[in-house]
């Protein structure tokens, strides 16, 4: 369910600290550019999958098919390690149409 997963991300993106602004980049670049929180999210032009578009989904770890916070979580160190904060991923994913 999307909106669960929405208020899942939400809820895990605070324990980051991140809220206000940085929760409204993330929740832009999940809901609106990547998966519409939808952790069957399967891109056909690449092996990007689920709620973060992880390429290959398996690098999101054992069941991560069918664990929307396995997602979430994995998805939101890749931002930490990445890029450092949301706002940064989507700065990068609205210049280059990828993250």
């Amino acid at each position: 369910d999307p909106a669960a997963n929405r208020a899942l991300g939400q809820r895990l993106a605070a324990e980051r600290g991140w809220t206000g602004e940085q929760w409204a980049c993330l929740d832009a670049l999940w809901g609106r550019y990547e998966s519409g929180w939808r952790s069957t999210a399967d891109n056909p032009t690449s092996a990007a999958f689920g709620i973060p578009q992880a390429n290959p989904g398996s690098n999101m770890g054992a069941g991560w098919q069918h664990d929307a916070e396995r997602q979430i979580r994995w998805g939101l160190g890749y931002v930490a390690g990445r890029y450092g904060t949301p706002c940064r991923a989507l700065a990068f994913r609205l210049d280059r149409g990828w993250y």
